[in-house]
């Protein structure tokens, strides 16, 4: 049965059966209002339906003034419960934090002769109507996750308004104006109008008035509809000031005053004010975009007229509808996310008590709190900028506090602004930086202006008209413009600002405004005079205590011999985390029966979707571990004392360094001792210790100490003294100060034996301590450097020398390091602001715990208590004191599976257990098998519930069949490359034979596998000569491709035969990071798939460099639904708390399928710590994704699938009733095709060739396809079997049931208190069965452009015969990814390269974001106009060429007419841009060939081949691993070498005449296409230009004739276009 994720069928195109109203009408078809099958189908654009061929224009005028025209929809009947909010939270709660989560589209319109219009209101609406796909919408499809307006006070629209009330004419100067939403019910309205104007009396105030606000709730979605408030303003007239400022902050103590005093009704929650000012006012509300303007008649009036306009659309990640949310805020228009919100929020409770300013007349009490965690990031941002700005700050300089650029290293900066670095190293220790991706537009009347995050991660193009009015938006082409009259274009780069001064109609970019703001005051003074810097001080040379102390000091510290040798001793010898593979098997901490140290019970967040992970390895230079040391004063005031602090260049410090610090006189360093005792008995001793230090502490700080120093060193331990653990020390006194006020006053140290590895490190900078000195890791190191076993290897060459001091160095590298990709993947830049930030979640930690030490962060299970922790704790300091311990620490066997050691879930036993019962085909060993597992000690938290049912058990044969089972299995996203051919090829025809799925990983596939085999004899076929056990019929294909961050061989062709396409954002082995492929796993042949070259390492960064925000990936999901729209569209997430708001968020960006997977899964190599120490359990991950699902009413729109140490029927019941309608095998898979567990993956060693890329260990692999297809029909008899006991018929009727689930009994030996109640909790049921979800249409994009195109005949003939055809037509923004579903049409019938035909289209105007997406040979698109992110994103062949408009009113070369990440994964074709493009221009690509005029930061980044011109400025970070491919850029200003990432590619001269002449041919090739001004002059003075030209050479090409001037000379006559087309064999 076929549905559709809104209505029924016949409601495609008529809401609730209805015939749609016709909007317009014309000769040549209807204009109906199409509603297509996603929650973008709210973006009601007008495609006509009658026949394509006719020209669109007519429509297309429509499309602008007709933008505000909608169907009014029947609404569908439903109910949902607002949340309650308090104002005064202890300390910040995740919980809180994870429910509210945006991203958007923005923009600000300012006339620059302060002339206020009513054009300018208009313009904002209209721009708001065009960024409705950069919003989401409700699962009504109509209520908007929220769009608003802010703008001058329209005083002519309120005067005429006053005139009809009988009220005076307004005072400008001294009215204030309050737009508010009021409760609902009418009497508490008026109680809550009562109090407002009572306060605004008391003050001194008197009330003019009280307006309602015209609206027109019809256009109101139906679930925005049940929440809207009243909404009302009031006028206030303020007497006793007569400065802006003045009146500004008397309404702003009104505001805090009338917030304080609404927190104890019940109707608190419902009272909002949008705005309460006498220069601005926001209208906004819970409504899509283009129905702002209808909702609220004031915005019609010709009346209302305003200098400036922001605008904001929002995209929620949660659905519950919340009018205050929406934006934008009272200063701040934000699109991003702030990642490092918690800690924010820590830090901003924790000022209150030092905030004082004369501004506010020691009324500071009356103001506070300057925070609330239930309210948005966004609007936290903007309560500390209104705090700032009404304390006196300029808005520029309050964000450049706020929000600072990567300065440190920055090349422009340092030589010629050093004064803006001086302001801010005065401000880096005082507000930490409030980070993440984020485009903040702001306003305070007087000033408007924007800026962006340090990293650049959203889109911000400018521009400036004639009639002097200046635009800034998210996209361009958001409003019909006239490029004659265009005098500027730009964007914003990363950490860049604009800034409009409307009183003097100046407008002032980047350095300017940052210039101006510097040098108010004397920072570069104060720095110099006050900030002191720690010197380094030498590492020790000797050890200090003899090897059997040492070795007692490790036991009580709870040190294994896999901490010493795998963590330890493998940092110092070589610098780097070690690596490991096969995910993660062993028991959550909380689960296990082996003693585990504190740290093990957290689990590092990590971005997903509505955030980015940061890219350490090439985009480190925003990053920095840098961290100030001592007392923060008073931000409000200025002045030198300010900057009086200590300076880290690392959290890391060695015992030198920690000594220095404890002889500062001006710190008044405190040392506080850590244990506790005993000696009377273990319970209520350490609660008791805890609170001791908690006192010592807070005694200290009043004393005036600011450096708390946290030790557990003790010259002899003493067996009734054991040590508290650090993290628990730490966090506790952290969490003391800040709720006393005294956190600002000191800095926390912890100076440990307990610390060595980089979690834990994190652990402790993240709850609160700003340094760490691990000084039994120090020791460690020495003691391991000086014994005989590593002299005697150094000796004999088999490992590296290094000396004692190195090796402590290598050890604090590999942390740091560790450091800043544990940052990185919650997208975080600076080590200042992940201190306090608790970017935790805890996994079986109970209330008291975490009430005492962890307050904030999330433990979803319970777990254990202050007595049971101290307990565990005290089985590893005994065994310092028994006679008979070890001589050698114990092995606990956590890392890999040893005899007697920790349980891990795919051990030896179990392996041959199921290999037996695959090969042999034998029921009765697959029960062996079955009993194993049932037998298994508790591994995961499904171990701890079992199923019962009130049903009698019915014979299996009633029970649905396997063969309808077994198709929901698929199997995991392994790669070719990672592992063998044969392995990749006998699991997916395996799973075609089952009807199932396989999953092609990244890296492309062989389009051999493609094709049904025909030639089989005796199990062999010539087509895949290297497997056996082959039937005729069988196909290789993987019917899930995958779309990863490298997108390794994504190709038009690649897509196009996909049944599924699958977008990896994290996975279960390292989820927030990338993937790597040794050099030596890429062979000729992994090479050739992957469009790289053999024997280069290949990295997968850790971010999708076209997935910054939820709307990317909304963008991406369109992409894949326009080039292939029968391929469903699935999001692969990892488990962690939050994962179901982010889910929402992915199933209104239109995923057909989310999958969600536990943290145990994973079959790639990772760093331990990130196999061990990231993600989730998938039973909390799903759960919590299906009920926020149901919740929000979008179960039905997705597909949900798990994945995670599934081993057999039991797991698939387990995760049936949790809610998953498809279940996917990863690890064990593998197993059934034969991996013995070998766990050696990352080196390419595999004894069984399943993961190895060496011919003759390929030569060995066992596995035949028929054994996997034996495994899963067990498991699906298995499911059988469990359903008929329990008395169901089918895994439809047991889905999202989990009263068919009850806890074991069954006692675990740490803890009593494990709470399982939530995943046995439910909220209900989704509408339609799991089939009926499961066999739902592929979700469309609605009607297209591309569509329009191809039922154009000519064009449709042109494919078809392989013709050729020319064709114009018109584009708006709102056209996205056009091309591509052309594109995909070509690739699907002749391939990436086949195609023989010429499509030349020229398309004018503004194009939506991916223009000429995966194009193909033989498509050549002209723009004439502009063109936003994402241009040729994946294209394989063709030519792209994109102008301005001929007569523009700006000079062409020195304007940005392209987006951020263009020719992303390119894979062939030319481009032609005349102009600039924005950041990461052809990160990625394979072999495209590009000439560009300008480009912005990250040039060429992740480059594997092609060719890249540059004729101008690029930005910073150009060629950051680039691996392949050649780059040529001209440096008229000698910039250019301090701006290259030199850590891979040579740069050189032109040398060599094959490049010259490469070189030339481009440029000409750009002159004759573009007319490019630029290109002429250099070819008319080519002798003179040549010799400016910078070559950018990868070591994989310095052989080449282009790169080598060594080359013969002979072969210069033919050099055309380098490989411009490589068939793909």
């Amino acid at each position: 049965m076929a549905v559709n994720p809104v209505a029924n069928v016949p409601q495609l195109l008529y809401a609730n059966g209805q015939p749609p109203k016709i909007l317009t009408g014309s000769k040549d078809g209807v204009f109906v209002d199409f509603v297509g099958l996603n929650c973008k189908s709210s973006k009601r654009i007008r495609r006509r339906i009658g026949y394509a061929a006719a020209n669109r224009r007519s429509f297309i005028n429509n499309r602008w003034n007709a933008i505000n025209a909608v169907l009014d929809l029947e609404r569908v009947a439903s109910n949902i419960s607002q949340q309650s909010a308090s104002i005064v939270p202890k300390v910040a709660d995740l919980d809180d934090i994870l429910s509210e989560r945006g991203a958007c589209g923005v923009g600000f319109i300012a006339n620059l002769d302060n002339k206020a219009s009513h054009g300018i209101v208009k313009d904002a609406l209209v721009a708001l109507g065009c960024m409705e796909h950069r919003g989401g919408c409700g699962a009504d499809n109509d209520s908007g996750d929220g769009s608003g307006l802010m703008t001058s006070i329209p005083w002519d629209l309120f005067n005429d308004w006053a005139e009809k009330e009988g009220i005076a004419v307004f005072d400008k100067l001294h009215t204030g104006v309050g737009m508010i939403f009021l409760p609902k019910d009418c009497n508490q309205m008026n109680e809550a109008k009562k109090v407002i104007s009572n306060i605004f009396n008391n003050e001194g105030l008197e009330v003019l008035g009280w307006r309602s606000v015209p609206v027109d709730s019809s256009v109101v979605g139906y679930y925005a509809k049940e929440t809207m408030p009243n909404i009302q303003q009031v006028f206030v007239r303020i007497v006793k000031e007569e400065n802006v400022d003045d009146i500004e902050r008397e309404l702003y103590i009104c505001r805090k005053l009338i917030e304080r005093a609404v927190n104890s009704e019940i109707w608190g929650n419902e009272l909002y004010f949008c705005s309460l000012s006498n220069q601005t006012i926001v209208y906004k509300g819970m409504l899509r975009s283009e129905v702002l303007g209808r909702f609220y008649y004031d915005l019609q009036s010709e009346l209302y007229t305003s200098p400036l306009a922001i605008y904001h659309r929002r995209y929620s990640t949660n659905t519950s509808p919340r009018w205050p949310l929406a934006q934008p805020m009272r200063f701040l228009g934000h699109n991003g996310e702030i990642n490092t919100i918690q800690g924010n929020l820590n830090w901003m409770q924790s000022r209150e008590a030092s905030l004082k300013s004369t501004v506010w007349r020691d009324r500071e009490d009356e103001i506070r709190p300057f925070g609330n965690p239930k309210a948005s990031d966004s609007a936290n941002l903007d309560s500390a900028a209104e705090l700032l700005i009404r304390s006196g700050r300029a808005p520029e300089e309050a964000l450049m506090i706020l929000v600072p650029e990567a300065y440190q290293n920055h090349p422009t900066l340092t030589i010629k602004y050093p004064e803006v670095l001086d302001f801010y190293n005065y401000y880096k220790g005082q507000m930490e930086a409030w980070d993440g991706p984020a485009l903040l537009l702001f306003s305070d009347g007087k000033t408007v202006g924007a800026c962006l995050d340090r990293n650049g991660l959203r889109p911000a193009r400018y521009w400036r008209t004639e009639d002097n009015i200046v635009y800034v938006a998210s996209e361009v082409g958001v409003i019909p413009m006239d490029d004659s009259k265009v005098t500027m274009k730009g964007r914003l780069g990363p950490g860049m600002m604009i800034s409009v001064d409307l009183s003097s109609g100046q407008v002032f970019e980047n350095t300017e405004v940052k210039k101006r703001v510097a040098l108010s005051n004397p920072y570069g003074e104060w720095v110099k005079e006050n900030l002191r810097s720690l010197k380094p001080m030498n590492f020790l040379s000797t050890t200090v205590i003899d090897g059997e102390t040492i070795l007692r000091r490790q036991q009580a510290y709870g040190y294994s011999s896999e901490d010493v040798q795998m963590v330890i001793e493998s940092m110092a010898a070589q610098g780097k985390e070690p690596t490991f593979c096969m995910g993660d098997d062993i028991p959550l901490a909380v689960l296990s029966q082996k003693p585990h140290m504190l740290y093990d019970y957290f689990k590092q967040r990590f971005a997903q979707v509505t955030n980015p992970a940061i890219d350490p390895l090439r985009e480190g230079l925003v990053m920095s571990l840098e961290v100030n040391l001592g007392k923060r004063r008073n931000i409000l005031e200025v002045g030198p004392e300010n900057a009086s602090q200590f300076i880290l260049p690392s959290p890391v410090l060695n015992e030198g360094e920690l000594e220095s610090l404890l002889k500062d006189s001006h710190l008044k360093p405190h040392v506080l001792p850590t244990f506790f005792d005993v000696g009377k008995g273990v319970d209520g001793s350490l609660k008791r210790s805890l609170y001791k230090l908690c006192e010592a502490a807070d005694e200290a700080v009043r004393n005036g100490s600011q450096l708390l120093v946290l030790s557990d060193r003790f010259d002899e331990l003493e067996a009734t003294r054991p040590a508290i653990p650090i993290l628990l020390a730490v966090g506790a006194v952290h969490q003391h100060l800040i709720q006393n006020g005294l956190r600002m006053s000191a800095s926390i140290i912890a100076d440990t034996a307990q610390c060595f590895s980089t979690h834990q490190f994190a652990c402790l900078i993240g709850y609160g301590a700003s340094a760490v000195c691990p000084y039994l890791a120090f020791e460690t190191c020495r003691q391991w450097r000086l014994s005989t076993k590593t002299v005697n290897l150094m000796r004999n060459g088999k490992m590296p020398s290094v000396t004692i001091e190195q090796a402590q160095k290598n050890f604090c590298k590999a942390v740091k390091s560790g450091l800043l990709k544990i940052l990185s993947k919650m997208g975080i830049s600076l080590l200042s602001s992940y201190c306090g930030a608790q970017i935790f979640e805890i996994y079986g930690l109970g209330k008291e715990v975490v009430d005492v030490a962890f307050c904030g962060s999330k433990s979803s299970i319970g777990g254990l208590t202050l007595d049971e922790l101290a307990r565990e704790t005290l089985s590893f300091w005994v065994k310092a004191f028994s006679e008979d311990t070890a001589k050698r620490l114990e092995n606990y066997g956590f890392i890999q599976f040893r005899q007697g050691g920790e349980y891990h879930g795919n051990n030896p036993e179990m392996s041959k257990l199921l290999h037996k019962a695959v090969r042999q085909k034998s029921e009765s060993a697959y029960s062996v098998y079955q009993q194993h597992l049932a037998n298994r000690p508790v591994n995961v938290l499904r171990d701890l519930l079992e199923f019962k049912s009130d049903r009698s058990p019915i014979p299996v044969g009633r029970v649905e069949p396997a063969s309808a089972i077994v198709q929901r299995f698929c199997t995991g996203g392994m790669s070719l490359g990672a592992i063998s051919r044969e392995t990749h090829e006998a699991i997916a025809i395996a799973m075609n034979r089952l009807g199932g799925k396989s999953n092609s990983g990244e890296g492309g596939e062989d389009p051999i596998r493609w094709k049904p085999l025909t030639d089989v004899v005796d199990g062999y076929s010539p087509t895949l000569p290297h497997l056996k056990g082959l039937q005729n019929g069988d196909t290789a294909t993987s019917a899930i491709k995958q779309i990863a961050s490298g997108r390794f061989g994504v190709t038009p062709t690649f897509l196009a035969n996909a049944d599924q396409l699958e977008i990896k954002i994290a996975q279960g082995a390292k989820p927030g990071e990338g993937g790597q492929l040794p050099g030596k796993k890429v062979s000729a042949y992994i090479a050739r798939l992957r469009n790289s070259k053999p024997g280069v390492p290949l990295i997968s960064p850790p971010p999708h460099h076209d997935i910054y925000s939820i709307e990317d990936l909304a963008q991406l999901i369109y992409d894949l639904h326009q080039v292939n729209p029968k391929a469903k569209v699935s999001v692969k997430l990892v488990a962690e708390a939050g994962i179901g708001t982010v889910a929402s968020g992915v199933a209104k960006g239109n995923a057909d399928i989310i999958q969600i997977s536990g943290h145990d899964g994973g079959t790639g190599a990772s760093p331990v710590s990130s196999i061990k120490h990231a993600g989730g359990p998938w039973e909390l991950g799903l759960t919590e994704t299906h009920q926020t699902l149901i919740e929000n009413r979008l179960r039905e729109r997705v597909v949900l699938r798990v994945d995670g140490g599934f081993k057999s029927g039991f797991d698939v019941m387990m995760a049936a009733a949790m809610g998953a309608d498809e279940y996917g095998f990863g690890s064990v898979a593998m197993i059934a095709t034969g991996c013995v567990m070998a766990r050696i993956c990352h080196t390419n060693n595999c004894p069984v060739g399943v993961a190895s890329q060496r011919e003759e260990l390929r030569a060995r692999f066992p596995g035949v396809p028929g054994d996997l297809v034996n495994y899963f029909l067990y498991v699906a008899e298995e499911v059988r079997g469990m359903l008929a006991q329990l008395g169901y018929e089918k895994l439809d009727d047991i889905i999202g049931h989990t009263d068919i689930l009850r806890p074991r009994d069954i006692s675990l030996m740490k803890t009593r208190h494990l709470d399982l109640s939530y995943i046995l909790s439910n909220v209900g049921l989704p509408e339609w069965s799991s089939s009926m979800i499961r066999n739902q249409e592929v979700h469309s994009n609605g009607p297209v452009l591309d569509d329009v195109l191809l039922a154009d005949p000519k064009i449709s003939d042109a494919i078809e015969n392989e013709k050729v055809v020319n064709k114009t037509v018109e584009i708006y923004n709102i056209d996205r990814a056009v091309c591509g579903r052309i594109a995909g049409a070509v690739a699907k019938k002749y391939g990436d390269t086949g195609f023989a035909g010429q499509l030349n289209i020229i398309f004018t105007g503004s194009a939506g974001q991916s223009f000429a997406c995966f194009l193909t040979p033989g498509m050549n698109i002209r723009l004439i106009g502009e063109a936003n992110d994402y241009v040729g994103k994946g294209m394989a062949g063709g030519e792209l060429v994109v102008t301005p408009v001929e007569n523009t009113g700006f000079c062409p070369e020195d304007a940005t007419i392209v987006g951020n990440t263009c020719l992303y994964g390119a894979t062939g074709g030319q481009v032609f841009v005349k102009g600039k493009a924005g950041e990461r221009f052809a990160v990625r690509n394979s072999l495209a060939q590009a000439v560009v005029e300008g480009t912005g930061d990250h040039c060429c980044e992740y480059m594997t081949g092609g060719c890249v011109v540059v004729l101008g400025k690029v930005g910073r970070n150009v060629a950051a691993g680039m691996t392949g491919g050649l780059a040529y850029i001209l440096d008229e200003d000698e910039t250019l070498i301090r701006k290259v990432n030199k850590e891979i590619v040579k740069i050189q001269r032109v040398v060599a005449p094959v490049g010259q002449m490469q070189l030339k041919n481009l440029i000409e090739a750009h002159v004759e296409k573009t007319g490019s001004t630029k290109g002429s002059l250099i070819l008319k003075d080519w002798d003179k230009y040549l010799p400016l030209f910078w070559q950018l050479v990868p070591p994989s090409e310095e052989d080449t004739p282009e790169a080598s001037a060594e080359y013969e000379q002979a072969a210069v006559g033919q050099v055309t276009l380098q490989f411009a087309e490589i068939p793909l064999k």
